[in-house]
């Protein structure tokens, strides 16, 4: 919105510029060129030459022409912040991860980049889809808009999770083992795995959803019970289970899961993602400060 905002303003003014203010600045120009050529292009010619007179001449024009300095922080940057604009809205804004719900795929720390228009070209602030180029599949890692804050009318907040089921599929999740439409989802364990929030050993797994083979981390301390948060909307596709919860994904909806399944808020706890709430797909890792190591595609 700020930069909504700025671009708007800072338009206004750069074509002001060009219309307005530009020409009264020409004006004054002229009156200055004028005024020069009859007075003080006569002594200068005479000591130094024609050279001097021109480069003297010059100096008249650029320092009438001259924006103000009002005018060269607002138009002056306008360019700059629409290219800026453009390229979060509709090309690739960065992101930084805030939490560990996505261990060990994505750390703390890591700045990421997300591709804003593999799932649709959205209006900036409102994200509603304007033109359609695809939908998220099983595996892709992507940014959403928080649905609880989204459905209580809060203010948004952007999460980040793996898609696990798409409209029309079947999802179980009990007893820590994933089940989608009736078949488990098979996992190889790859041994310990130190969570650096926690300070504490995991079990990692290799999981594949879809097409894409992934990481997952189990902590067997943990309970696979389900308590779902506030403003969970079952809408009748999902049942409480004992010892986990199972969904059908209605249709414009997706069942999305944290890599650290049992340190994660997701689908489980507040039901699904709405399309319109999608903000696009995370594909790579440009920076870490205190990891370089971690620059690299997401997968």
């Amino acid at each position: 919105m700020v930069l909504l905002l700025l671009t708007i303003i800072t338009g206004i003014l750069f074509v002001l510029d060009l219309v307005v203010f530009r020409k009264q600045r020409r004006a004054l120009a002229d009156a200055a060129v004028a005024r020069f050529d009859s007075g003080e292009a006569l002594s200068i010619r005479a000591g130094e030459g024609d050279d001097a007179v021109a480069q003297a001449r010059k100096r008249v024009i650029d320092g009438q022409m001259r924006q103000p300095w009002w005018l060269e922080w607002t138009a002056g940057l306008f360019p700059v912040i629409a290219a800026v604009f453009f390229l979060r809205s509709f090309i690739a804004e960065p992101f930084r991860i805030p939490s560990g719900s996505m261990i060990p795929t994505l750390l703390v720390g890591d700045l990421i980049l997300v591709n804003k228009y593999t799932y649709g070209i959205r209006m900036p602030v409102t994200n509603s889809k304007i033109i359609a180029t695809g939908s998220p599949q099983r595996g892709d890692v992507v940014v959403f808009r928080y649905p609880p804050n989204e459905r209580a009318g809060k203010p948004s907040v952007d999460y980040i999770k793996r898609v696990i089921g798409v409209p029309g599929d079947v999802i179980e999740y009990a007893d820590k083992r994933l089940v989608l439409n009736g078949k488990e989802v098979l996992t190889t364990s790859t041994g310990p795995f130190l969570d650096p929030e926690r300070a504490v050993y995991l079990e990692r797994f290799t999981e594949q959803i879809g097409e894409v083979s992934h990481a997952i981390l189990k902590d067997s301390s943990r309970p696979s019970s389900v308590m779902p948060v506030e403003g969970f909307d079952y809408a009748g596709a999902c049942d409480l289970l004992a010892n986990g919860v199972k969904c059908t994904v209605p249709a414009g909806k997706y069942f999305v899961m944290g890599d650290n399944r049992d340190n994660s808020i997701d689908s489980r706890f507040w039901g699904f993602v709405d399309d319109q709430h999608v903000v696009g797909k995370a594909f790579f890792v440009w920076m870490n400060f205190s990891n370089i190591s971690r620059i690299g595609r997401i997968q």
